[in-house]
């Protein structure tokens, strides 16, 4: 009796193993489901997060207008420096034509790049440079006046977002070995200021962090919970398959062709400054760090205290080896990217010998044979994706 028992007992559980490695409908149907839920959940929590760290970047820069100081000056520079780490994990909510990149065009408000200074403000040599100095073209500093500006005449026209912030905090970032280094006499307008127009550019530092606050809220509201009509009430109730695409899109295109392509290779291949994301403040590594994250972050189904079913659940009903292979390499391109040396605009300079540069081009690697990884997780799923990797 207790043979044929346990003969029993053994067919059930290679039986429950061979319908967990072949994927059984019903199970991966149920946790497609659930970890859909789950990413709505995390992008809300992410992005709540951010808004809370632009008002306190807000209330900084608030003070800074109001009583400008090299004390006041740092405390807003820090905020900004804060609030971008959450911000660059939610980069991989994009590129699949959700709330931040439909027809509102809110990621050209919010995150454009590359930016030319001497569109916003003076430069070295040009004084009377930018919207702040032009005041017979652009005689009031209004919302208005700024949205219609942004990005007007060509890409780089950048007027609005966390990069013009930091530039009005930072300068131009002349030196090889730190950031910009504004003074904040710029807003002093007392008479002992600096440069010129230490109102206009006070007025155009509060708008543009007031209208980067009201952009993050408008993507955000799209993902609050318990809303049928708003994107994420869409997203959960409708084809789960249709949203994993879009969800894996997102991961694979920032994981390729953004990341390792545009905001590392870029700069890498032409070896410039100005190419880099956060070229005035020297926080591009960070950028860099928080973006690969952000990928992690979905694929493990956590953000801060949210937590659920995960990609890896999902992932691991089919193919454990592909499972454990993908949490592996997504740790490695983190550990690639924490290994770049500060700041990144000298990482990127120098022979191919150079440490820098070698470390620099292996986050490059690690993050492109990531990419074929969430590509071949797609393909599990008869899921088509495209990274934008060069072939």
């Amino acid at each position: 009796m207790f043979r044929k028992a346990f003969f029993v007992l053994s067919l059930l559980c290679v039986s429950s193993l061979f319908t967990v490695s072949c994927g059984g409908g019903g199970d991966v149907d149920a946790k497609m489901k659930e970890f859909v839920a789950t990413y709505a959940k995390l992008v809300y929590a992410n992005y709540q997060e951010v808004e809370k760290g632009i008002k306190e970047l807000q209330t900084a820069i608030d003070a800074l207008v109001a009583s400008p100081s090299a004390e006041t000056l740092k405390t807003a520079k820090d905020k900004w420096l804060a609030v971008r780490n959450p911000y660059g994990a939610t980069e991989v909510y994009r590129f699949y034509g959700g709330p931040i990149d439909d027809e509102r065009g809110l990621e050209g408000r919010i995150n454009a790049w590359p930016l030319d200074e001497n569109y916003i403000d003076y430069v070295k040599d040009a004084e009377d440079s930018g919207i702040v100095n032009m005041t017979s073209a652009f005689p009031n500093i209004e919302e208005k006046v700024l949205s219609d500006a942004n990005e007007k005449g060509g890409e780089k026209n950048v007027a609005l977002g966390w990069h013009a912030i930091e530039f009005l905090l930072w300068g131009q970032d002349m030196s090889d070995t730190g950031a910009g280094q504004r003074p904040h006499t710029d807003y002093v307008t007392d008479g002992n200021g600096t440069a010129k127009n230490q109102d206009r550019r006070g007025a155009y530092l509060k708008l543009v962090t007031s209208i980067l606050l009201k952009d993050v809220q408008t993507v955000m509201s799209d993902w609050a919970p318990d809303k049928a009509d708003n994107y994420a009430g869409k997203m959960t109730s409708g084809d789960a398959k249709a949203a994993l695409t879009k969800i894996l899109t997102g991961m694979g295109k920032l994981s390729g062709g953004e990341l390792s392509g545009e905001r590392m290779t870029t700069p890498y291949t032409e070896k410039d400054q100005e190419e880099e994301h956060s070229c005035f403040s020297d926080n591009t590594k960070n950028d860099i760090l928080y973006n690969a994250k952000g990928i992690q972050n979905v694929y493990l189904g956590k953000y801060g205290s949210v937590s659920g079913t995960s990609l890896d659940d999902l992932v691991r009903l089919k193919d454990t080896a592909l499972a454990d292979k993908m949490k592996q390499q997504l740790e490695a391109s983190v550990a690639a990217i924490e290994a770049i040396p500060e700041p990144f605009d000298q990482a990127i300079k120098g022979d191919e010998s150079s440490d820098g540069r070698k470390k620099v081009k292996a986050a490059i690697d690690a993050l492109q044979t990531q990419a074929q990884t969430i590509a071949q997780i797609a393909k599990l799923f008869d899921i088509t994706i495209s990274t934008e990797l060069e072939e």
